[in-house]
């Protein structure tokens, strides 16, 4: 973290940058919910509201979080759902390749399953030891250590399973599919 070298290409950012696409939204708990729906092991979709989601076990994970914009902000404390944890709860089918996650207003991140699944990636409820903020993603935000920040979209609503890979929000819009910092995996053109 904020004493360990930086990525290939990043700077170091003052404070935590708010960065995002489009308004912040409205948090109304009683219509929130977060869903696991697409190839699930059973066929079913799942659904957690915000109580539930707060009452699943949690980790917590300090990190470093890389902008593909060239920034890098130290020193964060990440606390919420493992991403195991919601795995466990909601099997992927043996066929699930990738995941696409789902945010307010259509927003998508897409990441191989191998890359969901990794033992740092959580559904992020507070940052520091308070709940996040709503510029920060409050309700939900998925954190994604290892991977370009637009991979863990903020106000996080659903993770859907896919047996192949599609494109997200920013993918589609000439990111890299992969986003691994430290490979300087910033935009398309750079895709073998």
């Amino acid at each position: 973290m904020g004493s360990a070298p930086l990525p290939p290409g990043q700077r170091l950012a003052k404070g935590w940058p708010v960065s995002h696409y489009g308004p912040v939204p409205k948090f109304r708990p009683e219509r929130w919910s977060l869903q696991v729906f697409g190839a699930t092991a059973s066929g079913d979709k799942y659904t957690w509201s915000f109580d539930e989601v707060s009452a699943l076990p949690c980790i917590t994970v300090e990190t470093d979080l890389h902008c593909a914009s060239g920034t890098t902000s130290t020193d964060h404390e990440f606390f919420g759902v493992g991403a195991r944890t919601l795995l466990e709860l909601a099997p992927p089918a043996p066929e699930v390749t990738h995941v696409m996650a789902w945010a307010e207003y259509g927003y998508s991140a897409n990441l191989r399953l191998a890359d969901f699944a990794r033992d740092r990636t959580l559904l992020a409820t507070h940052h520091g030891g308070e709940p996040l903020t709503v510029e920060h993603g409050f309700p939900l935000r998925l954190v994604v250590p290892h991977l370009y920040g637009y991979k863990g979209p903020k106000w996080l609503r659903a993770i859907e399973y896919m047996t192949a890979d599609r494109r997200g929000f920013w993918e589609e819009r000439g990111y890299h599919n992969i986003a691994d910092p430290w490979k300087e995996q910033r935009h398309s053109y750079q895709e073998e």
